[in-house]
């Protein structure tokens, strides 16, 4: 069975690139835009592991990792920003997630952190 990747950005272009990378890696790969979506998409299909962006209209990123810990505590998270905000980072940490990325990011460091995750 393949392992399941939810990716949780606002940003269409970074959902459709790291969603790409993922299913030719052979993750099976679900997108969420905001955090209503992540949430109904960790409740239904329970992903091994959520690369979620921290600055998500309506609901952030580190609500959206206190409620997916909430519901699972085994769901994996890496975190995702654009804003280097070192703070919101070890909040992130201390809140459950495994490890933090700064946009841009390198790609293959991504998939590297993953595969080492899921495989």
């Amino acid at each position: 069975m393949s392992k399941r990747l939810l990716i949780v950005d606002d940003q269409y272009g970074i959902r459709i690139l790291l969603r790409e990378v993922f299913a030719k890696e052979g993750f099976e790969t679900y997108v969420a835009e905001t955090g209503e979506e992540a949430l109904n998409i960790v409740q239904n299909e329970k992903p091994d592991l959520v690369l979620l962006d921290v600055k998500i209209p309506g609901m952030d990123g580190l609500d959206i990792l206190k409620h997916i810990k909430d519901y699972d505590k085994n769901i994996k998270v890496m975190m995702m920003t654009a804003y280097g905000e070192l703070n919101l980072m070890s909040e992130a940490v201390k809140e459950g997630a495994i490890a933090y990325f700064l946009k841009p990011f390198d790609i293959n460091e991504i998939r590297t952190s993953v595969k080492k995750e899921l495989c």
